[in-house]
């Protein structure tokens, strides 16, 4: 099987307890299904005024930088080479579903929010759910 062929895999990496939960169940799904995860983590144009902003491509690296070392320090060294990670400009879900769109699973994160606040903020788990081209794994965090 090529590597164009394997079982697909996305999930997104916020940094978050959850998302790093997710990436551990990826890596148990891709371990299953002979698979290739790409994690993905996206940024958006943050809303400063009066200061400098950094620019696209420094953005990109930092981002970059901060998902690999996620990724590293939350999965096995043994299946680092299963993984490759990508940087995405944009609002996460829409980032997200993009990458989907050639996958054949998406793992998200879920916070564990209440619904009040959930009705206000929205929800990337659950827009990814509703708008996905292929299955999505909601690992919720339980944490307190």
């Amino acid at each position: 099987m090529s590597e164009q062929s394997k079982y697909a895999i996305v999930v997104g990496v916020d940094g978050s307890p959850s998302s790093q939960d997710a990436l551990r169940w990826a890596v148990r799904q891709a371990h299953r299904t002979d698979g290739n995860i790409t994690a993905v983590m996206a940024w958006d144009t943050p809303a400063l005024y009066d200061w400098p902003l950094p620019t696209a491509e420094q953005l990109d690296r930092a981002t970059d930088e901060t998902l690999r070392k996620i990724v590293h320090d939350t999965v096995d060294e043994a299946d680092l080479a299963r993984i490759r990670t990508q940087v995405a400009r944009g609002h996460p879900a829409k980032a997200l579903l993009h990458a989907a769109e050639s996958a054949d699973l998406l793992v998200v994160g879920r916070r564990g929010q209440g619904s009040f606040s959930h009705a206000l903020l929205g929800s990337i788990s659950q827009y990814c759910v509703s708008h996905a081209p292929c299955p999505v794994v909601v690992v919720r965090d339980h944490r307190p």
